[in-house]
């Protein structure tokens, strides 16, 4: 087992920082990932199932509203810059 010590895990999270976005996206991505494996938990890959059925019938019928890409990515940007 390895171990690292907290200051190597600042260490490692201040270099990925210094990053440009989309590099830090690639890292937090594989990171992601890394979590998965060996985490497949059956009923849960059940409700996901569920919940993405019961989502797709709620836009087929019209119960909910959908909100272009373009809006939503606006919206998302609008709140990042209100953080800095």
């Amino acid at each position: 087992m390895n171990f690292c010590t907290l200051a190597a895990k600042e260490d490692f999270l201040s270099d990925v920082l210094l990053l440009p976005a989309e590099e830090r996206a690639e890292v937090a991505h594989k990171l992601l990932l890394s979590l998965e494996h060996g985490a497949e938990d059956p009923e849960a890959q059940s409700e996901w199932s569920a919940e993405l059925e019961r989502r797709a019938r709620e836009v087929l019928n019209g119960s909910v509203k959908t909100v272009p890409w373009e809006q939503v990515e606006e919206r998302i940007s609008n709140r990042l810059g209100q953080r800095r």
